[in-house]
């Protein structure tokens, strides 16, 4: 249902940690040629965890530590921070600074932190934190791409043979297309088709053919369309990759869901009473603010409800809103 917010997280988090070559071939093609990649890398989730745990800095979905070899054969740690959300965020700056310092502590290894903007404002773009205090100066400077800067570069994208190429052409789609369904449905159907004209593996199709279902949720009725003429392809094309089985096992995931479903009511209501009371205090609240208070689960709205109490500022609901 497309009035909901979108799932930008999950998808870009999957499609992050299966082909990390090739997002940084795509988004930080210099940091990809300084890496030699005869040798494995390696995800380090649990060391990651532990610093953002360290830093009570709260949960960040879209975060990856990861360790390289570089072609100078030195080993040193590359630490990936990708998040993604739909509005800009006033602490983000700082919460990197803090992560790469953290890191260094540890470690004692350099870390280079690459960020991927993917909200919908052209004029954020931090780079950058730092602080002057008595003559000293501490600081980071940190690489980072904005998804929106390809969106007058469609068709390059859908031809560009990087699977990050066809992310990233989802991920603005997605935005493009938000509350319009026949939109994304065309938008939808076109990505599914390009999938199949790919001389890709079995496995790299239903790998970002989840991600773009993922990230382009439809209505009910478009998305049995959609499936019908996915299903129809695949017979033309004589390529069985029985999509429609495991799409089927979702909506059987979905059916058992549907009694959850029956509480959306009162969820509905009791976040918009939550945006009342912080419009009340603070004023006006942006519309992706309001979306991402309207798409938290039943507990978190509880969490939103018991610490706006103590709120002084918009930044404590920011904070608050990235914890949960």
């Amino acid at each position: 249902m497309t009035n909901a917010p979108d799932d930008y997280d999950s998808p870009w988090k999957t499609a992050l940690v299966r082909y990390f070559q090739e997002f940084l071939a795509f988004y930080f093609p210099a940091a990809y040629e300084s890496i030699d990649w005869t040798f494995p890398h390696r995800f380090l989730e649990q060391e990651l965890a532990q610093i953002v745990a360290d830093a009570e800095l709260g949960r960040r979905r879209v975060d990856c530590l990861v360790e390289v070899t570089l072609t100078t054969a030195k080993q040193e740690w590359v630490y990936i921070h990708v998040q993604v959300q739909g509005r800009p965020n006033r602490t983000f700056a700082e919460r990197l600074f803090i992560y790469n310092y953290r890191l260094y502590d540890r470690y004692r290894r350099p870390v280079a932190t690459l960020a991927v903007l993917a909200d919908t404002n052209p004029s954020w773009r931090p780079q950058g934190f730092s602080y002057d205090l008595l003559g000293s100066r501490t600081s980071i400077e940190f690489a980072t791409v904005k998804i929106l800067d390809y969106a007058n570069c469609l068709n390059a994208l859908l031809d560009n043979p990087n699977p990050f190429a066809l992310v990233t052409a989802a991920h603005l789609l997605t935005q493009q297309t938000r509350n319009n369904p026949s939109g994304r449905y065309d938008a939808k159907w076109q990505l599914a088709r390009l999938l199949y004209e790919r001389d890709w593996d079995k496995q790299r199709i239903l790998d970002l053919f989840g991600i773009i279902d993922w990230l382009m949720k439809l209505p009910q009725d478009l998305e049995k369309q959609l499936w019908t003429s996915i299903q129809n392809l695949e017979k033309n094309k004589a390529m069985p990759y029985v999509l429609s089985v495991e799409r089927i096992a979702r909506q059987e995931g979905r059916q058992e869901g549907r009694q959850e479903g029956r509480q959306e009511g009162l969820l509905e209501g009791e976040s918009l009473l939550i945006v009342r009371q912080l419009s009340k205090r603070f004023g006006t609240l942006s519309p992706d603010v309001v979306a991402q208070i309207r798409g938290l689960t039943a507990s978190q709205l509880e969490q939103l409800g018991e610490a706006l109490l103590d709120f002084q500022s918009l930044a404590d609901l920011d904070n608050c809103l990235d914890s949960l």
